[in-house]
């Protein structure tokens, strides 16, 4: 593991933040590799003086606060608390969680502070100046070992004092503190099953001797006795993974208790490496994938173990069914076990290991799944190294359910999902422009997460990476090219729920005189494009047998034409009715199908003077065609369309429908 401390950096560090400046820097240095910690994982702190509502300089500890990533670490997130009244605490035997928390939030300078670690007495009791905290993946797998003291004595010798398991808190805190008094001129703790800390009286050092330890075991695991994982016998020609995650994700989807037809969708993340293949596909999988997690922080993010999905062929979809009921059977069991009053989690898994392909994070939004994958791939790699030298053993099956459900981990998770459209998928196309990417920046704001398609694929990436979305490359107008994009949607979120298909074009001209070729371009884009998207996201829907919906861009042309406006009304007009026809199709299967009827929207994209020439083919200025012939005499914008399209996805009870949005036009009203 290399040491990435630089002078410059660091004094640059200081300039912008001051006595803090040492501390950011090397707390981003550590968040910032995933092979020290994940997402939000690990603490650091400083002890300092620090000024207080009265001017006098305090002693303080400003350590890392909760929900705060190291990774992106600023002073905010290193709150400061009175550190006296923290090492006054230990002196007492007992301490409550809710007594910790307490004291802690009534020692902040600053009362708007965020909730400081879980870890801070620990801190606060030693007396080093910088601590740094990692759950180093090379340390985990020596110590999660059946003898991992004796493997980290053989590793560190006299450098660092080994500390018996025991769950964070007041407990470990004053455990931790007594064993580094008892070992004077030590380098750090390394917590068994848990993690390591390093100390220092500057932050250099602090953060050299993390960097020095950890790479001490990395040369233990590259040294040692190596093993690999057997090969099961798997199928040779496995169903692909987009194909699988709508099943997957339909038969993880939970029914909305009061709300028929509505479900708490997850959202997949696929992970198909190398390393994770060779561990998937282990012939032992059964025995060193449910043994437990490799430091207690990662169960509150993928439970205490993952499902063991069967292979994917033949009827893949009723085995998965049956091992997935096994999973919520065995998850309920173990909460009877240990329940002591508490209010049982959901038991759906989150992380799930497929055979022959790879593995899927699950969470209920992209960033949650995210995580979920990147742990497993981080306990994967502990596992393997902790495998080849011996064999993986994790903390028991107690101590796991006492981190799942204690009130302070729970709180990292905060209140969950309360967006509108959280926990689905919309597919936008011709989204990276106009009505689109308005469209698209609307079921983002929702929770909705969105993949934008459009033939401009730059376009279409520019956009989504505004919104945190998915932006591909594709002809709607080409069938192979719309399935493909889709297989996409799936392998990258595990299936989707609204189809927004949106992209066309105005083609004009007097129906006497155009050209057959115009009036089949128009009909390739107007309509055949938009059944070729709806039959591609009709099979997913299907697949994931949650229902759906389907939403059209339509056009008030079919139902108030206007003169040399055939080539594009013709297609419009039947694409209202392709989509009355998915509506009696499909309704059975729980899949609406709406269409917005928009009319004189100033997209932005009009070209070669086609704005002008649709005011005058009415006798109107621009200005006019606008807005002032509407009964409102408001202008339609694209977000009026986007809010529409909004509107429709939550009307859980309306299919077969036309929404307008004109401003008023009785002549184009639906009949």
């Amino acid at each position: 593991m290399d040491d990435l401390w630089r002078d410059d950096d660091a004094e640059a560090m200081v300039a912008a933040y001051g006595d803090l400046g040492h501390r950011v820097y090397t707390s981003r240095l550590l968040g910032a590799d995933p092979r020290l910690v994940l997402h939000g994982g690990g603490n650091t702190s400083v002890k300092t003086r620090k000024a207080d509502t009265l001017g006098e300089a305090v002693d303080v500890l400003c350590v890392k606060g909760s929900g705060w990533d190291m990774a992106h670490i600023e002073p905010a997130g290193l709150p400061a608390v009175r550190l006296e009244p923290l090492r006054a605490l230990r002196a007492l035997e007992h301490l409550s969680d809710e007594d910790m928390v307490n004291v802690q939030r009534l020692n902040l300078l600053d009362s708007s502070a965020p909730n400081p670690s879980v870890e801070t007495l620990l801190h606060a009791f030693l007396p080093h100046v910088y601590i740094d905290h990692t759950h180093a993946t090379a340390v985990l797998s020596i110590t999660d070992q059946p003898d991992g003291p004796a493997r980290c004595a053989e590793v560190f010798g006299e450098t660092m004092a080994l500390v018996p398991y025991i769950m964070p808190g007041f407990a470990l805190a004053k455990a931790a503190a007594d064993i580094a008094d008892a070992n004077p001129g030590i380098e750090g703790l390394v917590l068994l099953k848990h993690g390591i800390f390093t100390f220092g009286e500057c932050a250099r050092e602090a953060y050299g001797r993390m960097i020095a330890q950890v790479s001490r075991a990395e040369a233990c695991l590259a040294g040692g006795p190596r093993k690999t994982f057997k090969s099961a016998a798997l199928p040779a020609k496995p169903r692909s993974p987009h194909d699988i995650a709508p099943v997957l994700r339909g038969l993880t989807s939970q029914p909305l208790d009061g709300d028929e037809g509505l479900y708490k969708r997850f959202i997949l993340e696929f992970r198909g490496g190398d390393t994770v293949r060779a561990y998937v596909d282990g012939a032992e999988l059964e025995r060193y994938a449910k043994v437990g997690v490799v430091t207690p922080d990662h169960t509150i993010r993928t439970k205490n173990t993952p499902l063991i999905l069967p292979p994917a062929d033949g009827d893949f979809e009723a085995r998965a069914k049956a091992v997935l009921a096994d999973y919520v059977a065995d998850y309920q069991a173990y909460f009877v076990r240990h329940n002591s009053g508490q209010t049982a989690l959901d038991p759906l898994p989150r992380v799930m290991l497929a055979p022959g392909l790879g593995l899927f994070g699950a969470g209920y939004s992209a960033k949650a799944a995210r995580i979920a994958a990147d742990i497993a791939e981080n306990a994967i790699a502990v596992i393997t190294d902790a495998e080849a030298i011996g064999s993986f053993e994790s903390i028991t099956e107690a101590e796991m359910f006492e981190v799942e459900y204690w009130s302070l981990e729970q709180a990292k998770l905060g209140r969950g999902q309360t967006a509108a459209l959280a926990g689905q998928v919309a597919v936008i196309t011709g989204a990276a422009q106009g009505i689109g990417a308005a469209t698209a920046r609307a079921f983002a704001a929702q929770g909705a997460e969105v993949a934008l398609l459009d033939l401009d694929g730059d376009a279409a990436a520019e956009t989504a990476r505004d919104i945190g979305g998915l932006g591909l490359a594709c002809d709607v107008t080409d069938g192979q090219a719309v399935q493909a994009a889709i297989d996409r949607v799936c392998g990258h979120f595990g299936g989707l729920d609204i189809l927004i298909s949106n992209a066309g074009a105005a083609w004009q001209g007097r129906m006497g005189e155009v050209g057959d070729d115009v009036l089949r371009q128009s009909f390739e884009l107007n309509f055949f494009a938009h059944q070729s998207v709806a039959k591609a996201v009709v099979a997913v829907m299907l697949a994931q047998g949650t229902g759906g919906c389907l939403l059209f861009n339509a056009s008030k042309q079919p139902l108030n034409p206007g003169p040399d406006f055939g080539p594009y009304g013709l297609p419009k007009a039947a694409l209202i009715a392709l989509m009355r026809q998915y509506a009696i199709d499909y309704g059975a299967d729980g899949i609406r199908s709406n269409a917005v009827n928009a009319d004189r929207v100033n997209t932005g994209l009009y070209g070669d003077g086609m704005l002008d020439a649709r005011a005058q083919a009415r006798g109107l200025t621009v200005a006019e065609y606008l807005a002032g012939s509407n009964l409102l005499k408001r202008e339609v914008k694209v977000e009026d369309v986007a809010q529409a399209f909004v509107s429709l996805a939550l009307a859980n009870k309306t299919s077969g429908a036309i929404l307008t949005v004109d401003g008023g036009n009785i002549a184009a009203a639906p009949r």
